[in-house]
């Protein structure tokens, strides 16, 4: 059973907590789904699954030990490069003091009479993985992962007020999460040439560039930053605007309400010196990569215009 291989690989500084880790993982996958309560049914089973979870010395890489060497024997199984979709998931909770398990984000959920919306602190932890994924879309496992709440940088929204973001260690940002499993993911898995790691918008970041090159491995990342680029006198928008459409793509989109609509993409791309933020020239330095630019040929009826703008350390030199 898969629990009985997690059992197997996962090691613990202590043996009783292995002991313990058994029993609660057993007891947790003959009722699925439900509470730990519900689970092991009398006071002082569920009080030790408790106490197990609060353990200092119990941490999620500790517990997923066993995944995770599950997930390298499957890279390591398979052939050619192999994509690490690095994301973030909300688990959101229902208390009503938010401080005794972490908060994720403030919504307005109403508004009092003078008009103004009140905010609503929602309780939770969030999830940042990264999943092995081939090529062909087959998943090979969890290689990286990394739970945390707001608390922990809640004066980094402060500081960046007072000074130029850029400025701020990228170890003091929330978003350092992103290079901590692009380095765990690379170490697990120890053929970082085969690894591309893809990441959103979030994921634009100068550091995990560099540390991609210095880990020697791959990534391709959807960009929302005009960068600096060549001699440092234009920016990557500047230069790619001089670029010539290399070929079309054609892909089916749904707008809002479902309807399926065709769309023809023009492909420009083009191997860039991209240059580090001008706070950040003195610790990183330029790097040359390739900016892809998937726009929308027209301007489409009833939903926005597709402006796909992707960077990567990968070569490109076709369209396919």
């Amino acid at each position: 059973m898969i629990y009985g291989k997690i059992n197997r690989r996962s090691q613990f500084r202590d043996e009783r907590l292995g002991k313990r880790f058994r029993l609660v993982l057993e007891r947790l996958w003959s009722c699925m789904g439900q509470s730990i309560p519900m689970a092991f049914q009398d006071w002082c089973n569920t009080k030790a699954a408790y106490r197990f979870f609060s353990n200092p010395k119990v941490s999620e890489q500790d517990i997923l030990r066993g995944h995770f060497e599950a997930t390298r024997s499957r890279f390591t199984a398979s052939q050619g490069h192999v994509l690490i979709l690095q994301d973030t998931t909300e688990f959101s909770y229902k208390r009503e003091r938010p401080e005794l398990i972490g908060s994720t984000h403030k919504v307005a959920i109403r508004k009092d009479d003078s008009g103004r919306s009140s905010m609503h602190t929602v309780c939770g932890i969030l999830m940042h993985s990264s999943l092995a994924v081939t090529t062909q879309g087959v998943p090979l496992g969890l290689a990286a992962v990394k739970f945390w709440t707001r608390k922990k940088f809640k004066g980094c929204n402060a500081l960046k007020r007072k000074i130029n973001p850029t400025r701020v260690p990228i170890e003091e940002k929330e978003s350092y999460r992103w290079l901590e499993n692009l380095r765990q993911s690379t170490a697990l898995l120890e053929q970082p040439q085969r690894c591309v790691h893809v990441g959103d918008r979030e994921s634009d970041i100068y550091e995990l560039f560099c540390l991609s090159e210095e880990l020697q491995t791959n990534f391709l990342v959807r960009t929302c930053v005009d960068r600096l680029a060549g001699d440092g006198s234009h920016t990557i928008a500047n230069e790619m605007d001089e670029v010539q459409v290399k070929g079309v793509h054609r892909i089916t989109v749904r707008d809002q309400t479902g309807k399926a609509h065709r769309a023809v993409l023009e492909l420009r791309y083009r191997r860039i010196t991209v240059l580090p933020p001008i706070g950040k020239q003195r610790r990183y330095p330029a790097l040359r990569l390739t900016v892809i630019h998937a726009i929308e040929r027209g301007a489409p009826a009833g939903r926005k215009r597709i402006e796909w703008k992707l960077i990567t350390n990968l070569p490109v030199t076709t369209r396919r």
